[in-house]
Parts: C-alpha cells; structure tokens; sequence
C-alpha cells in the first residue's frame, strides 16, 4: 500500500509539475490576425506562412487581411474591419504610418495588443516593432553597391518615401556612399507601389538616348525585377542592379545574371515571432497597454525585435530557392 500511494504521489507530484513549467492553456476565442497589403506577393504568402505555423505551433485560432494590392487606404479599411472581429491581438504592417496611427491607438484603447513588422509606426501606441534593421539593411546594399562600382558611378534609387522602412533604407545608403564621394545619387523615383512605374522610367530613360546610370538600387521588393526586364528587353549590358527581398522574378534575373544581389528580409520569422509575442503578451498582461513602454529603463517588453536580413547573390540563390520553397509549404 505504501508503494502505492508513493508511485501516486509521485504521478501526481509530475503531473503538476509539467503543468506548471508547460505552456499556457490557449482558450477556444483567442484569434489572432495579421494586416498587410499586396497581399499576392511572395513576400506578405511568407509573412502569412510564419504566422500560420506559428498559430499551429501554439493550437490558436488565426487570420490574414489586407487588399491584394498596394493600396494604403484599402490597408486602413482592412483593419477597421479586424478590429470589429475583436481579435486577441493584431500585427500590423503599415503601408502608410500616418494612415494607421490613429487606427492603432484606437485599437490599443479597446484593450487589443497591437505589434507592427516590416513597416513601422514609431508615433502610434503600438507596443513594439518586429522586422529588419532597415538602416543596416540600406548599408548592406550600399556596401554592394559601391564594391561593384570600384567607388565610382552614378546611382538611381527606386523607393516609396511615404514608408518609414524604406527611408532608413536609403539613410544607410546615404551613409555609405558618403565615403565614396565619386558615387553620386542623379535620381530617387517614387514608384507608388506600381511596378508599370518603374518599369515606364527605366525604359523613358534608354529610349532618351541619354547616359544611363550606373547603377539601379530598389528599395522596395517590386522595382528591381521591372528594371532587370527593361534592360534585357533593350540588350543593355554593364548596368550594376541591386534590388530588394525575394521575389521570384527577382531571384530568376539573379540566375540570369541581370540583377547582381538582393537584400533578403525574413518575413516568415517576422510573422512567427509576432504572434507569439502577441500571444505572450495575452497570457503575461502589461500593466497597461497605452504606456509608452519603448521609453522606460524598466520596460518588461523591447521595442524592437532584428529579424536580420540576408544578402543573396549567384553564390547562394539555388540554396535560398530551395529553403523557401520548403518553408512556404502549407
């Protein structure tokens, strides 16, 4: 008898001690949804795969919203209606900061935790930002860059300045080629989330008959592709393009040769890692959500979570391929 109930005791001593340090019980109405926009691009089908797996990983119920295009308006009314779904948290990537602001610290006074990734919006009341380290991202390209230029050319950059990302980006190219004062940016075209723009520009400016730049840099995912075609459609040899993330298109002219290297960010991580901080942070409340946490010494969550971000070129494009294809696997 007295074995026995040693051998209970010792069951159930194991029992509440496996309870104790394994996760916390998910509840059956804990819904987690993740905003974006250009929702078709391989990019944001990355993001949705990490927060997917995530949201598996975890046993939650979960969600993607955001228009199908680039299209910030749109991106706001996808959010206004997340918010009439009373989710348990919300991450958010903001085309346009100024847009969502408002939309976030209206969200933040109904008591749903709201994390941004890929895009920030530093002024909102969001808790905290998950991505790349964009300014460092904008040196790794420029670094490229002004390599393969031998420290000397002339640079056009494509880019979206509405977006906070995107100018830190061109702030660490700005910083890099200040060393190299014979690199000189002739031109920053807002292509508006519209690859036909970047496609129209870089085609006006070979049918000009004037000197071509150098270099083509894109700071965002779509530009870089829409350059690489018009200067192979135009048999124009010798331009250097350096692009951003991880388009297929983007990698194929990679193969191809026509476009130099890219910056990969880690969307899938970014997404991963949101939803289980938002997670955490429903089972592991903050004394208050509105507090602006990013400027206390004694903050029990950062304020800003590297993703990292990954230069790919011809040396390493094929592994690449494969390992996304892996992960986005649904």
């Amino acid at each position: 008898m007295s074995i026995r109930c040693f051998l209970m005791c010792s069951l159930v001593s194991a029992a509440l001690l496996l309870t104790s340090c394994g996760s916390p019980a998910h509840a059956p109405e804990e819904f987690y949804i993740l905003v974006a926009t250009n929702m078709k691009l391989p990019y944001w089908q990355a993001a949705c795969a990490g927060f997917r797996a995530a949201g598996i990983q975890l046993g939650v119920r979960y969600d993607f919203m955001g228009p199908d295009t680039y299209d910030p308006l749109a991106q706001r009314e996808e959010f206004r209606r997340a918010l009439t779904k009373k989710p348990t948290g919300i991450l958010v990537s903001p085309a346009d900061p100024k847009l969502m602001n408002e939309e976030i610290d209206r969200a933040t006074a109904q008591g749903i935790p709201v994390i941004t990734f890929d895009s920030d919006a530093p002024d909102s009341k969001r808790l905290l930002f998950v991505g790349t380290n964009n300014y460092q991202a904008g040196m790794m390209g420029a670094r490229v860059t002004a390599a393969r230029l031998q420290g000397k050319g002339s640079v056009m950059v494509y880019t979206m300045p509405e977006q906070v990302n995107l100018n830190e980006r061109l702030r660490g190219y700005r910083e890099v080629f200040a060393g190299h004062p014979q690199i000189r940016i002739v031109e920053i075209l807002d292509v508006k989330g519209d690859p036909r723009i970047s496609f129209d520009r870089t085609k006006e400016m070979i049918e000009s008959k004037k000197p071509l730049p150098d270099a083509f840099v894109c700071l965002e995912a779509t530009a870089c592709e829409e350059v690489a075609e018009v200067l192979s459609r135009n048999r124009v040899e010798g331009k250097l393009v350096v692009a951003m993330d991880t388009d297929q298109a983007t990698l194929e002219w990679i193969q191809k040769g026509l476009i130099a290297a890219t910056i990969a960010q880690k969307p899938y991580t970014m997404a991963f890692t949101g939803l289980k901080l938002l997670d955490d942070l429903h089972h592991h409340k903050l004394p208050a959500l509105d507090s602006r946490w990013g400027q206390s010494p004694f903050s029990p969550i950062p304020t800003f979570v590297d993703t990292g971000a990954t230069l790919i070129d011809q040396s390493n494009v094929q592994s690449f391929i494969q390992a996304q294809e892996s992960a986005t696997k649904k």
